[in-house]
């Protein structure tokens, strides 16, 4: 069952309204679930969206961010639990801790960073939570389209392709994190001994 769940999302709103949107409804679903949200911390973007929206309707928010960026006042003040940590490394270790399961949203290098930071802890068996990745109007397909590649190419196992789970929808997306089985899979060194690729 996931009390809490960690959101990787951008610190801007995005061009089209959609993502503005899908942030708000996300709140929404998580206040009817009575999940907590634990994210990056800041007051803007899509990030400030989500937690403001959390906020108003009585949820719990905790945040998580590096003193550097506490110091450039986009530090969101208003959390349930605000943790200010040392630098990025002991930010990604803190939110892992903190949540049961992961979604991402729309963003650019910091919530890939946060999102395939987890998703190879979960190749590695470091952790083995669900990630879900929400593909609002089509904003991830290219990425998808290079993790398919990576497959085709031998880089990735298939195994470790679906350790992320993908949707256009959150309700099904957190369906399919509730039901998420871990995976386990030698690595692609232990099969080439074999000489099974």
């Amino acid at each position: 069952m996931i009390k809490t769940l960690c959101v990787f999302c951008g610190s801007s709103n995005g061009k089209a309204s959609v993502y503005t949107d899908a942030a708000a409804k996300l709140a929404g679903f998580l206040l009817n679930r009575g999940i907590k949200l634990v994210y990056g911390g800041a007051n803007v973007g899509l990030m400030g969206i989500l937690a403001d929206t959390m906020l108003a309707g009585g949820g719990s928010v905790i945040g998580v961010m590096p003193l550097s960026l506490v110091e450039k006042e986009v530090a969101h003040t208003g959390l349930t639990e605000m943790h200010i940590v040392g630098g990025m490394q002991e930010r990604k270790a803190m939110m892992a801790d903190l949540s049961d399961a992961f979604f991402a949203l729309p963003g650019a290098y910091g919530t890939l960073d946060e999102l395939f930071e987890v998703l190879t802890w979960n190749q590695l068996g470091i952790i083995t939570k669900p990630i879900g990745l929400l593909n609002i109007d089509h904003f991830f397909d290219p990425l998808l389209q290079m993790l398919d590649h990576a497959v085709a190419e031998k880089f990735l196992r298939t195994e470790h392709r679906n350790i992320l789970l993908v949707d256009t929808d959150f309700v099904r997306l957190f369906e399919k994190l509730n039901d998420f089985k871990p995976v386990i899979a030698e690595k692609w060194i232990e099969r080439l001994k074999q000489g099974e690729i």
